[in-house]
Parts: structure tokens; sequence; C-alpha cells
């Protein structure tokens, strides 16, 4: 996920009430932790993308260095995210809501026929590269149309996903196209990536305290000292942070050509800030708990 509305450490996203039994309790009270337990979902985006890209995150998952990760279907190595997940059933896979393709030489399409779903497609046959035309052009009916198409994608290969979120922020960035993302979610009775503090949301027990990503503000120099200090400013309450997994190999170099931030060399230093014995005493001295998507899914209400 390159993050669309911020390049700061930490961006507020839209949400709206799950259909939640009512609850007085914290969210970490209701997973079973102290009211002022720090709790953090440490998730890893993109698989599908590259097999890079998936042998890291699958990697970083065995060894418990991530909590979470999500998968974006309409990517060329979804069979392989498929397989990982038939092999690891606990595994904590979510999808990663696609409405572009990014990369300048690398690109896919919709699940859901193209004839179906014309608005999503720029001039170049494929989904668009950055967010705003999917703004200016995408019909909110299509739009539907493809993210059904992707979980029940997803789901007819063997992935149940724990939740829901969306690539490049694409989805948070209208009424629109967030009540959509809100009403897919709702269906498929999926807990959905959604931020407290927008004035404008009614308030959501299951929305996290806060969502942090490296920006391309971030030195290069100074990476895992931005992931330990922002270990280091979690408040109470359950948060994510976002990293982006893969290996810096011929591969990934020729999928992010032309992009520094979130190419190659990006992904391996995120990897090797997770897996790394600095990172992992930094969790353990602030006293910080791994937790997954899955467990704010047991919480939900079942049809």
């Amino acid at each position: 996920m390159r993050p669309l509305l911020s390049t700061s450490a930490l961006f507020l996203m839209l949400a709206s009430p799950l259909p939640l039994v009512a609850q007085t309790r914290t969210l970490p009270e209701r997973l079973g932790y102290p009211a002022d337990a720090k709790l953090l979902i440490l998730h890893a985006d993109d698989i599908g993308v590259a097999h890079s890209e998936d042998s890291a995150t699958f990697a970083a998952l065995d060894a418990g260095a991530v909590s979470s990760t999500s998968a974006m279907v309409p990517t060329p190595w979804i069979s392989e995210v498929a397989a990982y997940a038939k092999s690891h059933p606990n595994a904590d896979i979510g999808l990663h809501l696609t409405l572009t393709s990014e990369w300048d030489t690398y690109k896919w399409g919709s699940v859901a026929p193209k004839d179906r779903v014309p608005s999503l497609y720029d001039s170049t046959g494929y989904l668009p590269a950055d967010v705003p035309p999917v703004v200016a052009h995408a019909k909110p009916r299509e739009v539907e149309r493809e993210l059904r198409a992707q979980i029940d994608r997803a789901l007819a290969l063997g992935i149940h996903p724990t939740h829901v979120d969306s690539h490049m922020g694409a989805l948070f960035t209208t009424p629109a196209l967030i009540a959509t993302y809100v009403k897919v979610a709702r269906a498929y009775h999926l807990p959905y990536l959604a931020v407290k503090g927008d004035p404008r949301i009614a308030p959501s027990d299951m929305a996290l305290e806060a969502v942090i990503v490296a920006g391309p503000e971030v030195p290069r120099d100074h990476w895992l000292q931005f992931y330990t200090d922002a270990i280091a400013h979690l408040k109470p309450g359950v948060s994510e942070i976002i990293v982006h997994l893969a290996h810096d190999d011929s591969e990934m170099r020729a999928v992010t050509v032309n992009h520094e931030p979130y190419g190659a060399a990006w992904r391996q230093r995120d990897y090797n800030v997770v897996m790394s014995a600095e990172f992992k005493k930094a969790l353990e001295d602030n006293h910080v708990i791994l937790v997954h998507w899955r467990d704010l899914q047991k919480l939900m209400v079942q049809p």
C-alpha cells in the first residue's frame, strides 16, 4: 500500500460503525487485555504482487515477525497466496482491495469482466496508476461490483479473509467510495481498516487508535529508528503499523522500476527491520503485544 492521504507517519482514515453488539468496554478489554494495554497489528501489505513480495512476507509471518498481511486479488501471484493460505489455515490474511495498478511496466486489470466495470480502466487498458483517476471516473456501482468480485475470487481460491483494507487508500477518498467500501465489508461480515478521530464519522468501537506507515520523508539511514520511535509512542488500544516486505532482487527491481519510494530496496529495509533483534526488543521493552485482525473478526456479530 502506497499511502495516498499523507506521507507522514500517522494518517487518519474514515470509518463507519460495524454491526456489533453495543459495548462499553474498550477494545483491548473486549479482546481480553487490560484497558491500558498497547496492542499492535504489525501488518505487511501487497502480497500477490510478486514472488519476492510473497516470499519475504511468508517468512516474516512464519517467524512471527508480523502478525497480519493482505492480498491484492487482481495481481499475477495471487495463486501463490492461495497455496500458502491453504497450507497455513491460521495465517491472518486479509484483502487489500485494489483499484489501481501503479507500476510503470507491470500492470493488472479488474477481476470483474472489463465490460462490467469500464469506469475503473484508464486509456492504457489497465487499472489506473494513481488514485485521482479513480476519484474522477470510477462509478460507485462498478466499484462495488469489482470489490465483491475480488472477495468472491479470494474465497473461490481458498483464501478466507480476516479483514479488508484499501490499496493506496483509494477507497478512503470520497464519501461515495467510503460508503461502498463499508457496505461491501459489512455484506461479507469482515472488519475493515478505519481509524478514530475524524469528526465526520460516527464513533466505532472497532476503529484503531492509529495507523503508522513510513513515508518518503523518513531518512533512509534512520529506518530502524523510525519504527522503534513509533513503537515507543504507541498509545493504549489497538494500533497498526503497515510495512511493505520484499527482497531487493532482480524480480522486485523490475516490478518497481523508476519507483524508489516503496521500491525493492525500500521493501528490503522493511523486511530487515521487522526481522531484526532490535525491533523485537523495542516491542518487548515497550510492553507491546502483537494481535491479529482475526481477533477483531471474532468480536463481530455473525449473520
